[in-house]
């Protein structure tokens, strides 16, 4: 019988493997002993809430994701499953449908002359755009960057910052955010 403890050794393996962790990186990463995440994966020991909590965040998923059952090994959305939302003129869509702590992907969409406004992030957040079809403006506290199709900018995500659209075409880009990480010691 699958009980939360095997769906929790199962699950700590794949993601360890998936993150590309030794027993002793992943432990390290969680602050807790190797000895632990040991037991943890072979399915024994009764863990805490705080160390499965340390556990989640150095494998950077939630505490449901831990102790469900392993997922299927795909799974395909469609683009009307996806979260989208108009910023003015802009469509922004998210393509992680399975959230990441830390972590998003957008699709921005620009139609010829549109514009819109970045939110500001916490403080140490990267972000990463990218430009595929069109020519993009980008305003970050002060500077500009002028993107075509194939070019990336990085930029602090913590300043105000601004995307346009410079031809005549509808661009289309695509903005990584990596937030800050919160030290939950």
């Amino acid at each position: 019988m699958d009980t939360a403890a095997d769906h929790l050794a199962l699950n700590l393996r794949l993601l360890r493997d998936a993150h590309g962790l030794s027993q002793l990186r992943a432990a390290g990463l969680a602050g807790i002993p190797r000895a632990t995440w040991a037991t943890l994966e072979a399915g024994g020991g009764n863990p805490t809430l705080a160390v499965l909590l340390r556990v989640a965040s150095a494998l950077q998923v939630s505490l449901d994701e831990l102790v469900a059952p392993p997922r299927a090994s795909g799974r395909l959305y469609r683009q009307a499953e996806l979260a989208t939302r108009q910023r003015g003129a802009v469509t922004v869509r998210h393509l992680l449908p399975d959230p990441m702590p830390g972590l998003d992907l957008e699709r921005l969409e620009l139609p010829p002359g549109a514009t819109m406004t970045g939110v500001p992030h916490t403080r140490g957040t990267r972000e990463y755009l990218a430009c595929e079809t069109g020519r993009i403006g980008l305003s970050v506290a002060g500077a500009a960057f002028e993107l075509e199709a194939g070019d990336v900018v990085v930029f602090r995500g913590d300043q105000r910052h601004g995307y346009r659209n410079l031809g005549g075409l509808t661009a289309v880009g695509y903005s990584v955010i990596v937030l800050a990480p919160v030290d939950l010691r």
